[in-house]
């Protein structure tokens, strides 16, 4: 369940909303992209607060992205010429997913083992339905989650390449500037030796010049703002600029309002542009880790 402002109901149209949150003991606001929200708003609804969502990206496929992965996933299918998948994200797995068809195997029954890797829960994605639908047979198949959610904790669990090829399905970043996090693990697993093939698996784009309006209504309510994502931030930051606002006027207006990132990878990305975190998540395999770092930190308070 999910309050959102009326100025971004369309947006969270697909998302619960919760009529009532005057009982709540705190106040969440995140800016996570639809896919994401109702997952991150149930951890906070959980603790018995209330979520309000005011999203500052979009993130899905499009025509561009569905012809690109098509390209390798379809005959006369490139990926026979890979030994293994990374995925960065959830999006990236559905969207091969919805690519996939029911009538086609990219990867025969025979063949070395291929490797399919992705970080936190989201391996719970790669599940029967989805590597039967990659390869009729599963023992060719070798599920990889690292112990450490981050891309760089992915490339040490996939270990030394050996020249081989790695598809790499991530995000298209439009109208904002790509966070160095999918670059470097690019860089990262051909450093282990890797050769890594990007594609677009589908777009990341700013949510518009008004995205900060949202959250700006909520002044004086809000007891903290989660951040997932570096791109989250900009796509803030950016509508701020739109709105001739600044980051440091609006933490004038929130001097009590915790700033909290999941994950040390968006924290570094936050402050990089200028925003200043005061929660950083330490366990970042899901949301839990976020939610349970701000109630520590409203404990340690009291």
């Amino acid at each position: 369940m999910i309050t959102a402002p009326t100025s971004v109901a369309a947006a969270t149209a697909a998302v619960p909303q919760k009529p009532d949150a005057a009982s709540a003991s705190r106040r969440i606001a995140f800016t996570t992209p639809l896919t994401y929200a109702t997952r991150l708003a149930q951890r906070i609804e959980l603790r018995g607060w209330a979520p309000y969502h005011c999203p500052t990206i979009m993130v899905g496929p499009t025509p561009r992205t569905d012809s690109a992965l098509e390209a390798y996933l379809l005959p006369p299918c490139p990926l026979l010429h890979f030994c293994a998948i990374a995925f960065t994200s959830r999006n990236g797995i559905a969207a091969v997913a919805q690519t996939l068809r029911p009538d086609f195997h990219p990867l025969p029954p025979s063949g070395e083992v291929f490797i399919v890797s992705a970080l936190g829960n989201d391996g719970e994605l790669l599940d029967d339905a989805f590597l039967s639908k990659l390869c009729p047979n599963p023992s060719r198949l070798k599920v990889l989650v690292p112990p450490v959610a981050t891309p760089a904790g992915l490339v040490r669990s996939l270990g030394p390449g050996s020249g081989r090829r790695i598809l790499c399905p991530v995000p298209l970043v439009v109208d904002l500037e790509e966070p160095p996090v999918v670059p470097d693990f690019l860089n990262g697993l051909a450093q282990n030796g890797w050769d890594p093939v990007r594609v677009p698996a589908y777009e990341t784009s700013w949510a518009g010049p008004k995205c900060a309006e949202a959250l700006l209504e909520l002044s004086g309510i809000l007891d903290a703002v989660v951040f997932t994502s570096t791109a989250e931030v900009e796509g803030l930051l950016k509508s701020l600029r739109e709105l001739g606002c600044e980051w440091g006027k609006v933490r004038e207006r929130w001097p009590e309002v915790i700033v909290a990132t999941h994950g040390p990878v968006t924290a570094t990305g936050a402050e990089r542009l200028g925003v200043d975190v005061d929660v950083v998540s330490r366990r970042f395999g899901s949301f839990e880790g976020v939610v349970e770092a701000l109630e520590s930190r409203w404990t340690e308070r009291k």
